[in-house]
């Protein structure tokens, strides 16, 4: 899944503020609800939250 420009660019920032793994993850599960859960607005309009757990591997491409 490929994160829109505004989404990336606020996880790249928090990065490079030295944000913890834990809010990086925050950051990008965030980013996941909103474009593919929810897709814009579009649907799951009523979804709280999405949350990584245990996650081994997560790898971001510029």
């Amino acid at each position: 899944m490929a994160l829109p420009p505004v989404h990336a660019a606020r996880l790249f920032d928090a990065q490079e503020q030295g944000a913890s793994d834990d809010r990086l993850q925050e950051i990008a599960a965030e980013a996941l609800k909103e474009v593919h859960f929810q897709d814009g607005g579009r649907r799951a309009g009523s979804l709280d939250e999405v949350r990584f757990t245990d996650i081994e591997h997560l790898e971001f491409d510029l």
